[in-house]
């Protein structure tokens, strides 16, 4: 019986902590499960196991148990200031810091972006923030509402940012990607001429003198990656890099110059980033499906989500699966793929290339 009464107070817990989601949350947590289930259903295409649905649906559940009552928590004043670059990455963090005891000192602000892809150009003022929610609205689906959501959470990731007081440290987590760094150089520009300390903890740098195996190779692409035992791990005995007041100075002009640029693809090159051409993936995205067209032996029809996945699996940089289809429709467009089904979703159509092209 004593189980049982246990049984009732975490689900009660938990009908509590739901109903306290604010609606921006719920619908991103709705979504996170939907598209888990999405890649379950589609397990030939993706590689996805039951096995691990379970595994991060009870990941889900036990994250929004230990939520329980943060954004009441989050009253300050904070010891220190983190700043992410994807809604997934906060959440792994947010549970780290419960672990360690610090959820009530320091604080979590995070954007749910990917810098790598669409226009920056100016995007510190509204003009280039108009600018970028008008791309966006162009690749990205928006069955559930997102893209307002978006908008919510990158105004509000601004905001934060310039409420923080100056006397508080900062941390900044970033990686080895054109998306991370970028991020960097954007919100060490919004920090201008504040004398807060800023420090940036570099995860792909961190994970691999680490955890990383001499015969085991695995390079991070992005923070959201790392599992909290390990990011953990990092913020407890990485060394981080306290930036002095030069290095963010010359990180700031290199904002400026990508606040100028008017490409809609970013890579990460020999520690720089470069501004290319949207269509930089296509000739590979082609390569790519014929190569699957190959296998098949006779020219089928492929599944979208097949042939994104197979080209994600392939990349060395994170640039992720909404603006790969959206490259993928605008050769559809110029004729280069014909297609079955409808476009209004990934899940809902097919490709093939023309035969002049196969």
């Amino acid at each position: 019986m004593e189980g049982l009464r246990e049984s009732e107070i975490e689900f009660e817990k938990l009908n509590k902590v739901i109903k306290e989601l604010p609606e921006g949350e719920a619908k991103l947590l709705l979504l996170h499960i939907l598209k888990r289930v999405y890649f379950l259903n589609e397990k030939d295409d993706w590689g996805y196991s039951e096995e691990k649905f379970i595994k991060e649906i009870r990941k889900v559940y036990k994250m929004i148990l230990s939520n329980e009552n943060a954004e009441k928590k989050e009253e300050g004043p904070f010891k220190m200031i983190h700043i992410l670059f994807s809604i997934s990455a906060a959440g792994t963090f947010k549970n780290v810091l419960k672990n360690m005891g610090l959820q009530n000192e320091e604080k979590v602000i995070s954007f749910w972006e990917m810098f790598s892809v669409g226009p920056i150009w100016h995007l510190h003022d509204e003009i280039g923030q108009q600018s970028r929610f008008d791309w966006m609205e162009k690749i990205r689906a928006n069955e559930y509402g997102e893209l307002d959501e978006y908008k919510e959470y990158f105004q509000k990731a601004l905001n934060q940012i310039k409420s923080i007081p100056e006397s508080v440290p900062i941390t900044i987590w970033t990686s080895e990607s054109a998306h991370e760094q970028t991020g960097l150089r954007f919100v060490l520009h919004l920090l201008k001429d504040r004398n807060n300390s800023i420090s940036v903890f570099n995860t792909t740098k961190e994970y691999t003198e680490l955890f990383q195996k001499r015969k085991v190779k695995y390079t991070v692409l992005h923070s959201g990656e790392i599992i909290p035992e390990k990011l953990q791990l990092i913020y407890e005995q990485g060394k981080g890099e306290n930036f002095t007041d030069h290095h963010i100075e010359e990180l700031q002009k290199e904002w400026q110059s990508l606040a100028e640029n008017r490409e809609n693809l970013r890579l990460w090159r020999n520690g720089r980033i470069h501004c290319v051409p949207e269509d930089y993936y296509d000739e590979f995205i082609v390569k790519t499906a014929k190569r699957l067209h190959g296998k098949t032996k006779t020219k089928v029809f492929i599944k979208s989500a097949r042939l994104i996945g197979e080209v994600l699996g392939h990349l060395d940089q994170f640039v992720g699966d909404s603006f790969l289809e959206y490259r993928l429709k605008k050769m559809i467009e110029a004729g280069v793929f014909e297609t079955e089904g409808s476009l209004e979703a990934m899940r809902l159509y097919s490709i093939r290339l023309k035969q002049k092209d196969r």
